[in-house]
């Protein structure tokens, strides 16, 4: 690592899964390999990462069951899950026992649901009143629709790789200027993350365009461990990219653990 961190680090993205699990139909992506949590967790110990919050991906739908588990058996894990907006309140609720704080919205490389439906809107006001926080990743663009509707819900709203800009678009976007409005409101959280995906250079641009605009304060740093796609990111570059693209010391803090420390581990 480049620079000092501090501790702890708290990493809020990552994934396990199995090979064996059930992919949903014409998956993004459809490993071949495991990634456990017992090995998740020896990545984190090499990396000086104190605690994680494990995030559903999509290739896996609804089918939540192991990374359930693995956030039940092991304290310093949290976990968000994909649902679908028939699921019940009590499941939910056991859920809740169980170390889930939040719900995924995939909203790349699928049919954009309508939100505005009854059944979007009973679940979104269920994940407000658990206390829990709408997980969203989708394209910039996208954001000027999608972020109105999901803070309409009152439950807080965190949003993937920095908002997935487009580097053709820049950062006067309508969607990026979406996402730093929304920031502004005060009940929106962007995860700096994704720089393998966004490029790092331009990532870090990203990341220090937010930090201008609206401060650190709702900025939480995540590695998307194990990386699937491009497995040959190491977890090490994704702290230092961090580091080498924040220069101040107190944002830094805040950003690799103070804030998610309150946002998933507070309650």
């Amino acid at each position: 690592m480049s620079l000092e961190t501090p501790a702890p680090l708290v990493d809020a993205h990552c994934h396990v899964f199995k090979a064996d699990m059930p992919l949903r139909d014409n998956p993004r992506h459809a490993p071949t390999y495991d990634f456990t949590v017992e090995a998740l967790l020896e990545v984190l110990d090499a990396n000086k990462v104190g605690f994680a919050v494990l995030a559903a991906a999509s290739p896996w739908a609804d089918y939540n069951d192991y990374l359930i588990d693995c956030v039940e058996a092991h304290p310093r894990l949290r976990g968000t899950v994909i649902l679908e907006p028939t699921v019940e309140r009590y499941t939910m609720r056991q859920m809740a026992e169980a170390g889930i704080i939040g719900v995924r919205m995939h909203m790349i490389g699928v049919a954009m649901p309508d939100i505005t439906t009854f059944a979007y809107r009973r679940t979104l006001r269920r994940i407000a009143d658990l206390g829990w926080h709408i997980h969203l990743h989708a394209e910039c663009r996208d954001l000027p629709d999608l972020l109105p509707k999901l803070e309409a819900s009152g439950a807080p709203v965190v949003v993937d790789h920095l908002g997935r800009p487009d580097p053709g678009e820049g950062f006067d976007s309508a969607g990026f200027r979406a996402l730093t409005d929304a920031v502004e409101r005060g009940n929106t959280w962007v995860k700096a993350s994704g720089p393998h995906r966004l490029g790092f250079d331009f990532a870090a641009e990203a990341l220090r365009e937010l930090i201008r605009r609206t401060g650190s304060e709702r900025l939480v740093w995540a590695s998307d461990c194990p990386f699937v796609g491009s497995e040959e990111t190491t977890y090490e570059s994704t702290i230092n990219w961090l580091l080498d693209a924040v220069p101040d010391r107190e944002a830094r803090n805040r950003i690799l653990g103070t804030n998610a420390l309150q946002l998933y581990f507070s309650h």
